[in-house]
């Protein structure tokens, strides 16, 4: 009976660890710029892209949009950045729709392909922070600040949301499954 029991137990913690180490319930697409997109900032609102990513918050496996017309993305190092250097790139997208998706935690800088238009503002440096935490668990460990973010060739379909209401509803049933198996053999639980 105690052998069922740690075979229940062991299905139990295999399912458990699926669900809750699947970071791409909490992944989500985030685009560029809001409304306006990929596009050279105005005379007065070079800071624009600074502004756009002070509002929000990238963790490893979300992905940047990138929408333009008649222009590019480059992802670059940090020289590149702060030079508007476009001989070098990590990266260059000229398809109008670009995906990025973040796999490293750490800074990310991008450009835009015509170096005018980096002068100008159209640029972007962001940090990157790992996994999105798990509602109620313990903060994760910190990963070394690394740039590396790999391209991913289309959009993420689906809802996080509902992924990370699948796993919980996987996780309740198991648990459920290994109490009743332990009600049914007689043996005691420890309460989670």
């Amino acid at each position: 009976m105690a052998s069922l029991f740690r075979l229940a137990f062991a299905v139990f913690v295999m399912i458990l660890l699926s669900a809750v180490d699947n970071p791409v319930g909490a992944s989500k697409e985030i685009k560029v710029g809001g409304t306006e997109g990929w596009r050279q900032p105005g005379v007065n609102d070079s800071a624009m892209y600074n502004q756009w990513a002070a509002r929000h918050r990238f963790h490893v496996g979300d992905s940047l949009r990138f929408q333009y017309k008649n222009d590019s993305v480059l992802v670059v190092d940090k020289y590149g950045y702060f030079h508007c250097n476009t001989t070098n790139p990590i990266s260059t997208f000229k398809d109008g729709s670009t995906l990025v998706t973040l796999e490293r935690p750490g800074p990310a800088y991008f450009i835009s392909g015509d170096p005018d238009r980096c002068k100008n503002g159209q640029r972007l440096v962001i940090e990157v922070m790992g996994l999105h935490p798990i509602a109620g668990s313990p903060p994760s460990i910190a990963y070394p600040p690394q740039s590396y973010m790999a391209v991913s060739p289309s959009p993420v379909s689906g809802s996080g949301e509902s992924v990370h209401m699948a796993a919980l509803a996987v996780v309740s049933v198991s648990m459920g499954l290994v109490t009743s198996f332990a009600t049914l053999f007689g043996v005691r639980t420890i309460a989670f």
